[in-house]
């Protein structure tokens, strides 16, 4: 029996996802999460073999808990399920300890495939997504171009990144310069979209 922990914020998303997996043979459900926060605990507790985690969770995101899992249960295998095919969430989602990434457009039969799959020790991508990973190439974004690129959405000024990431205005300045410029746009807000567009963020 492969025992599958289900987090996805989304309530009527995880009730139908966890139906359908349960009526799998040789798969059963033994935990299902709505709020990221909630997901480290759960899994110590419940010991699932594979964890199917969404991206966008509230506390805490899928790619975190990828990591968190592989520090604190390493025996678990990770499936991040995912209506955001970009790019560089796959790159991410790999790095954080992945063992496969899917977007949720498909049929359960390629979810329940995956899972199976990768509790063999196989990795698993959507092959479109996986072409348009190699296309964009590496995340041209240092850590800290991304938190003050982050940091700088929803109208901030300069003066309030620089506050909220206790860094000087000048070096808010240089670090949104070296953001624009390498992802091609011609301001911050293109360069915030260019970034989000492609899961750099």
């Amino acid at each position: 029996m492969i025992r599958v922990l289900l987090a996805e914020d989304q309530g009527m998303m995880r009730g139908a996802l966890a139906l359908l997996l349960g009526l799998e043979d040789g798969i059963e459900v033994v935990a299902e999460i709505g709020d990221g926060a909630e997901v480290l605990a759960a899994a110590l507790s419940a010991r699932p073999d594979v964890a199917v985690l969404d991206i966008e969770m509230p506390g805490r995101t899928g790619l975190e808990l990828a990591a968190d899992l592989r520090e604190h249960l390493p025996g678990c295998r990770v499936l991040i399920v995912t209506t955001f095919g970009r790019p560089g969430y796959l790159r991410r989602a790999m790095d954080a300890g992945a063992h496969g990434f899917l977007v949720k457009d498909g049929p359960i039969e390629d979810l329940v495939a995956a899972i199976r799959r990768v509790l063999a020790g196989e990795r698993v991508v959507d092959p479109a997504l996986a072409t348009a990973a190699l296309s964009v190439g590496p995340n041209p974004l240092t850590a800290r171009e991304r938190d003050v690129l982050s940091a700088a959405s929803d109208g901030a000024t300069v003066a309030d990144v620089a506050r909220a990431l206790h860094l000087s205005e000048s070096t808010v300045r240089n670090y949104l310069s070296s953001a624009i410029g390498k992802t091609g746009a011609r301001n911050r807000v293109e360069a915030l979209h260019t970034a989000r567009d492609n899961g750099w963020l």
